[in-house]
């Protein structure tokens, strides 16, 4: 029943919205994901300015209000363009493949999803399972936040960076808004949230590499080839799922195949779908992660470039309103999410990671599409190798090529030279090479389904002679026969690979373990709704609000600024007896309880001296203690939340 939640989140809003507005069949099937992002993005700060409360009812009715206009605005269109060029009607009547392609298609879809779904289940350890690493904990928080708060606004949320009634503050929660709606909704924990919406994002890409490669006529075979080998790759989506996470950032990845299925509207227009779904699918990218945009840009660019060399057909004539209003919709649509992204732009900008390859590592790594591996993965990096050149020979699909080169060349760059060019054009990525290096792999498919479908035709050209089967039947036996050995060669695509990189974040910690997570449990039952416990930055207690719903002073693995009373605290709090100070800021946060943790997020990290060196005496009376952590009632502070707790504003001393 969870992952049916969880699926149905992610898919209905968006399939409502695409049938409304004239989509259809494999396109979208695929859109539907990335069109529920978009009318999540756009619903953020419609609903919030209104002061309408994010939760289920409230945007299920603001989707509803969408697809009706998205519904009226098409069949206006239709009306207008029916009178005007009756012709184009005529056009718009394809021959639809047959029976046997969309099975085939499907086939190649559902390997793609069982072999995602199996290397997470299993690298996660199943969907209970915490992910250890850095940015988990801050995910969680939002999400539960925005449960609570009913207000998805990024203006708002700042308290859960320890930034608390910092308007201007930005963090791209499209993802967490959608997660916050299902959040405690038949029986779904954080956990379970957060993994089955992850699996949801993985099950997606094979889907959207389906529609994609179909919607720009690649052969059947190619199309289910392609489609069954995304999940193999281990720097997408695997990498960005253990590494972070970057679970917003993948999505958004997930979504750019969809995207330009949607593309291939603008050669061939059909009504309003194309530049509207692109602009609220526009919309969608800028809410996961605002460096999407320009991947997006660079894919358009360069189908423009593939248009302008005739190797895409366009009919300017027809073609020319539905390129003007998906620009004017994607900048009216997309414009207003990225401007809030600006406050923090310099810190985006200025990120820095050391190389990690040489020149000619970079390049191997491009050439194989396997960045940032150890080993390459010859099973699926050589054929598809040798799938870009068979691409480039028959001037098909020239613009993935292209980003190939693009994004290939750039991941190249910036995991072996530091020089300003390349921190300026990976600047948007936080400089950041795994990031980059996500981006690879979609081409990687692409060009290996070509590959399977050109030796299934090789296959049934020798064959085909002494065998009396259809050319077709032939092709397809010689595709399963690549597979098979593809497939054995690579254990499984790359299964045990994959789920190895999955697993070295999900375990009974380091950062939070079992019995930290059973204290977490007693703090909810002894503390009030709101009320903050004093905690740990370097620990994994910043996860206690996201796992059980108990406030923590210190709700990032950054901490907070030494001026304020959490960071004055963490710095003092074990000498309450010398410093009043102590005992002021205590009692205007609402604090009874210190929880110490063993668990540490990074084996260096910098631990709040204050609350590590925290340890029984008249100060601190311990009340729980298992394996894990140590939590302590401190001492006078028992009559603090005698009116009612308060999560506080943490403002800097002296004011």
């Amino acid at each position: 029943m969870n992952v049916v939640l969880i699926l149905l989140a992610f898919w209905v809003p968006g399939l409502v919205f695409g049938t409304a507005i004239g989509l259809r069949g494999w396109t979208l099937a695929a859109a539907g994901p990335l069109l529920t992002f978009g009318i999540v993005a756009l619903g953020i700060p419609v609903l919030g300015g209104l002061g309408i409360r994010w939760n289920l009812l409230d945007v299920a009715l603001w989707t509803v209000l969408v697809a009706l206009a998205g519904f009226g605005l098409g069949f206006a269109v239709r009306r207008f363009t029916a009178r005007r060029h009756p012709e184009w009607a005529a056009d718009e009547e394809k021959p639809a493949r047959s029976v046997r392609d969309h099975v085939l298609i499907g086939l190649g879809v559902l390997v793609g999803m069982a072999v995602g779904t199996v290397t997470f289940l299993r690298g996660s350890h199943g969907i209970n399972s915490v992910q250890q690493g850095w940015d988990a904990p801050f995910h969680g928080n939002l999400v539960r936040w925005i449960a609570e708060h009913g207000d998805a606004r990024p203006s708002t949320v700042g308290t859960i960076a320890n930034l608390p009634n910092q308007t201007d503050y930005f963090y791209p929660d499209t993802y967490h808004a959608l997660l916050a709606l299902v959040f405690d909704k038949a029986g779904l924990t954080m956990m379970p949230t957060l993994n089955l919406a992850v699996l949801a994002v993985i099950i997606s890409v094979p889907l959207g590499v389906a529609a994609m490669c179909r919607a720009w006529h690649m052969p059947p075979l190619a199309v289910a080839a392609a489609a069954a080998v995304t999940t193999w790759f281990t720097a997408f989506p695997y990498d960005s799922l253990w590494r972070g996470p970057l679970w917003p950032y993948v999505a958004g990845v997930a979504m750019v195949p969809a995207m330009l299925a949607l593309a291939k509207h603008l050669l061939s227009p059909r009504g309003i779908a194309g530049p509207v779904a692109i602009g609220v699918g526009v919309a969608g990218l800028t809410g996961l992660h605002t460096s999407l945009v320009f991947v997006i840009a660079v894919y358009f660019i360069l189908i423009l470039l593939a248009v302008l060399f005739r190797w895409e057909k366009i009919d300017w004539r027809r073609s020319r309103a539905s390129l003007i209003w998906t620009v004017v919709l994607a900048a009216v649509l997309g414009v207003p999410l990225v401007l809030p992204s600006l406050y923090n732009a310099g810190g985006v900008t200025s990120a820095y990671w050391s190389s990690e390859a040489t020149v000619s590592g970079g390049i191997g790594e491009t050439i194989t599409f396997s960045p940032m591996a150890d080993f390459p993965q010859w099973w699926i990096g050589l054929p598809a190798l040798i799938g870009i050149f068979l691409l480039v020979k028959r001037r098909r699909m020239m613009w993935m090529v292209g980003a190939y080169v693009v994004f290939g060349g750039l991941f190249a760059a910036t995991v072996s030279l530091e020089t300003p060019l390349i921190h300026t054009l990976t600047g948007i990525f936080y400089n950041d090479h795994w990031r980059i290096a996500a981006l690879v792999p979609l081409a990687g498919a692409v060009a290996f389904g070509e590959f399977v479908d050109t030796a299934g035709r090789w296959f049934a050209a020798k064959v085909g002679t002494r065998v009396h089967l259809k050319p077709a039947t032939l092709a397809l036996v010689g595709a399963l026969l690549v597979g098979v050995v593809l497939g054995g060669l690579s254990r499984g695509g790359y299964i045990g690979r994959n789920t190895a990189a999955l697993e070295i974040n999900y375990g009974n910690g380091p950062t939070v373990s079992k019995a930290e997570e059973a204290a977490y449990t007693w703090l909810a039952q002894h503390t009030a709704p709101g009320e903050p416990v004093m905690n740990d930055k370097a620990d994994g207690s910043v996860w206690m609000y996201a796992l059980s719903g108990v406030t923590p002073v210190e709700w990032t693995f950054y901490g907070a600024d030494p001026s304020t009373k959490a960071g004055y605290l963490s710095v003092w709090l074990d000498d309450i007896d010398k410093y009043p100070q102590v005992r002021k800021d205590l009692t205007d946060l609402h604090v009874r309880y210190v929880i110490v943790g063993k668990g540490m997020v990074t084996p260096t990290a910098e631990r709040s001296v204050g609350v590590s060196r925290v340890a029984p005496g008249p100060e601190f009376h311990e009340v729980f203690r298992n394996d894990g952590a140590a939590i302590y009632q401190i001492e006078g502070q028992q009559g603090v939340v005698a009116a009612g707790a308060s999560s506080g504003s943490d403002r800097p001393h002296g004011q």
